[in-house]
């Protein structure tokens, strides 16, 4: 009974192995929902249980109609909202997996068109239900785990979305990504996007902000913040903001009630000098011509 070579030991493959669960969420949402969107280091899917939703996946908008799902990659940007005229119901799950066998998702839409999956999705739902004191739409921690979850239920969880991508792998149809959205939606989410940034912006004016900051702050890849700017503005977004800079020293200038260090310090200029040849690159005029110019008097009457 020992003898190895009469039993030998299979070591069994794991084509996707869940290494940590991060949210589980069914949403019903009212038709005019919107979510700004976001981006993070691990996978994430949305499928629509019911209704309409409309989706960004960094740069390109998709339309998703009941029964498709769509998988968000690793740091892709990703907003969704309703569509203003139906109600849509979302399930939400993003995970951390490694396995090689996710490039198979990447950039992809599916339609789940058999009970098969459905009923896989529906018994996730039931034991996150089982293993987490929160309703649906709540955040999930370790935090809020039941004092005496069913037995079984975290681990049913991973074993079931496993499942479940092993499934969409082998018997899911593949939707090619030409549910475009309308360039009428795609302007409204890009000028949304535009108009969030500028706000935050003019409310750090007197602080540096940098490239990196933006790109954190919004959850945007550096490319997509300088298609937004250049197309929207014909700008730059650092260009954009020195501007900004410039309109509120100009507005100090005109109150007279500081000096031109005094401003240079409030707007974080690292001296005066900096402040001064800044000034004048984009005005065209340094701060104190600006100050004795005839159009630094009429606006100051305008302010006054």
């Amino acid at each position: 009974m020992g003898d190895k070579t009469l039993y030998p030991l299979i070591q069994l493959e794991n084509t996707i192995e869940i290494e940590k669960i991060v949210s589980i969420y069914y949403f019903e949402y009212a038709k005019d929902f919107v979510f700004q969107g976001e981006k993070h280091d691990f996978w994430e899917f949305l499928y629509v249980d019911k209704g309409q939703a409309e989706v960004m996946a960094d740069t390109e908008g998709y339309k998703l109609e009941e029964g498709d799902i769509i998988f968000h990659k690793p740091n892709e940007f990703h907003s969704v909202w309703a569509n203003g005229r139906i109600a849509p119901n979302l399930i939400v799950m993003s995970f951390v997996c490694n396995s090689p066998a996710m490039k198979f998702f990447e950039n992809k839409i599916f339609r789940i068109e058999t009970n098969e999956e459905k009923n896989i999705l529906a018994r996730i739902i039931e034991e996150r239900i089982n293993t987490f004191d929160v309703p649906l739409y709540y955040a999930i921690s370790p935090k809020v785990i039941k004092d005496s979850p069913i037995i079984g239920s975290q681990q049913l969880i991973k074993l079931y979305l496993e499942l479940f991508l092993i499934t969409l792998i082998r018997n899911t149809t593949y939707v090619e990504k030409k549910k475009r959205l309308s360039l009428v939606t795609r302007q409204r989410v890009e000028d949304d996007l535009l108009n969030r940034i500028i706000a935050y912006m003019k409310d750090n004016v007197d602080n540096n902000i940098m490239i990196d900051d933006l790109c954190s702050k919004f959850a945007i890849g550096r490319t997509q913040l300088k298609s937004l700017f250049k197309d929207k503005l014909r700008t730059s977004a650092m260009q954009y903001f020195r501007h900004l800079k410039m309109e509120r020293a100009k507005d100090l200038i005109r109150e007279g009630k500081y000096n031109f260090t005094e401003i240079a310090q409030m707007l974080n200029f690292s001296s005066v000098n900096y402040f001064s040849q800044s000034f004048k690159r984009i005005v065209g005029m340094n701060p104190s011509q600006y100050a004795d110019s005839v159009k630094g008097k009429i606006e100051l009457r305008k302010w006054s």
